[in-house]
């Protein structure tokens, strides 16, 4: 499935169906950050609930400490 992510245009396997898997995927599970999914912000509890679909477009937004 192709998505925009970020800007890119970017494959990700078919099994990857929601938010979460998409950020399992990515391997940004559990860390601190925002995603927008077609121009919505997403609460962090409805990552699970929130399906893709070709052609969507995410905005991920992860947070780095440091000084």
């Amino acid at each position: 499935m192709r998505l925009h992510i970020n800007g890119q245009i970017v494959e990700v396997p078919d099994t990857v169906m929601t938010v979460t898997e998409l950020l399992e995927h990515f391997e940004l599970a559990g860390k601190m950050l925002v995603v927008e999914l077609n121009q919505t912000i997403l609460q962090k509890e409805d990552h699970a609930q929130a399906a893709l679909s070709e052609g969507n477009k995410i905005e991920i937004v992860h947070f780095v400490g440091g000084g």
